[in-house]
């Protein structure tokens, strides 16, 4: 699906953002712990309704009715072999679905094409907890060799999924106690410790570098709402931004928002309370910005960055230092005539108080799609944003939330 945006209009007025995909995947993927529950503020998303159709093969069924999904389930299906997985969060079945079956297969994960996205860190998690675990070919396959009573685990890097992964795992190893150390920190790891608690698990520090795990046999059925995404939240601050408007965005609660320290250091006059931002007419500056795991400033949002820093006052630079090939979005703004330029293949030097042209460009992966997006809104003249249907990956009603801020938009299959 292509999208034809016709750049510089006035961009006003609210937003509510959906539910967070990168908490509402591993959510649903600690099902298996206890299928019968029920959840609030599912996004509607393409990425979602992938990880529900696994969970439909697995046996477990849910029930849509507008912003409320219930979940059940009798017996599980460990092996899932015979669906191809379009998606990263694929793999979070791997040890749930081992430890309710003895045994599990899946497909190797899909996902963005954005970099080394080793599964070797949730392998070895899953060994060092007792796994015994094999890739054969296209498949992976997990099963419990022996049980342990301890199990301590550093991961050699603060990895998001593997940390949510040994998490859901670990709580389902009843009479066992896992220590994972050098952990992600991000607010959806607490959002998974929060649900997996709500249910009886046993689990503290999430939020820190130190979780520990004791695991259990009993769960209760709980209805637990899904926090907003913090990410779309940001893409939508950035779109205010850039084309100097005023927005409210409903939806988000502040302690997730890390970003806005810094976007208020360079200008940005937001007000945060009560689960919204307020966006107005700001004067942004050039910046020098790294990203880093949490509580550092998000990959997911520098793409979307290098739009804003195309109309800062002054130079930018900007630091990928997570995933190696999340700068694709460079060709396709030099496209639309922005001075951008990428050295040692993670640093990108950005001119500012730049002018767009309307362009032809290419989305490949969700947040390059979100950001030429942008980009397209402030462009003179009009875009063709192929591949806009990638959005739908990541941002819910993306197409109606943009035209219900003032962008001129039109799609065509």
């Amino acid at each position: 699906m292509n999208a034809t945006i016709k750049g510089r209009n006035e961009i006003k007025g609210e937003v509510k953002v959906g539910g967070a995909k990168n908490a509402a995947l591993p959510l649903l993927a600690a099902l298996v712990v206890n299928p019968n529950v029920t959840l609030l503020n599912l996004p509607d998303l393409t990425d979602i309704k992938e990880m529900l159709n696994l969970l439909q093969k697995s046996g477990i069924n849910h029930k849509r009715k507008e912003n409320v999904t219930s979940f059940s389930a009798h017996d599980l299906n460990g092996d899932l072999s015979a669906i191809p997985s379009k998606i990263r969060a694929s793999i979070l079945l791997l040890g749930p679905l081992a430890v309710k079956n003895g045994e599990a297969i899946l497909s190797y994960p899909g996902g963005c094409s954005i970099g080394k996205r080793p599964i070797d860190i949730h392998i070895q998690g899953l060994k060092a907890m007792g796994f015994d675990v094999k890739i054969e070919e296209n498949f992976l396959r997990a099963k419990i060799s022996h049980k342990l009573r301890e199990a301590r685990i550093r991961l050699p890097f603060p990895s998001v999924g593997a940390t949510e992964h040994l998490m859901i795992t670990a709580a389902m190893l009843e009479k066992t106690t896992t220590y994972i150390s050098n952990c992600a920190r991000e607010p959806e790891i607490v959002e998974l410790q929060k649900f997996l608690n709500s249910m009886g698990a046993g689990i503290k520090g999430a939020g820190t570098a130190n979780i520990k795990i004791e695991g259990r046999s009993n769960f209760s059925t709980v209805d637990f709402k899904i926090m907003g995404d913090r990410i779309e939240a940001g893409t939508y601050v950035i779109l205010s931004l850039i084309n100097n408007g005023e927005i409210v965005i409903n939806g988000v609660e502040e302690s997730s928002l890390n970003y806005v320290n810094f976007l208020r250091e360079i200008g940005a006059n937001l007000i945060v309370e009560n689960s919204k931002i307020v966006v107005r007419p700001s004067k942004i500056k050039g910046f020098h910005l790294e990203t880093a795991p949490y509580p550092g400033f998000p990959t997911d949002l520098q793409p979307q960055m290098g739009v804003l820093a195309l109309v800062a006052e002054g130079h930018s630079k900007i630091v990928e230092n997570i995933f190696e090939n999340r700068l694709g979005h460079v060709e396709e703004l030099k496209k639309m005539g922005a001075n951008i330029s990428v050295e040692r293949n993670k640093e990108i030097k950005i001119s500012g108080s730049q002018r767009l042209n309307g362009a032809n460009v290419v989305g490949k992966d969700l947040r390059e799609t979100a950001t030429i997006t942008l980009a397209a809104t402030i462009a003179e003249g009009k875009s063709v944003v192929k591949n806009f249907d990638i959005l739908y990956r990541g941002y819910e009603k993306v197409n109606d939330k943009l035209k219900g801020l003032g962008v001129d938009i039109t799609l065509k299959d």
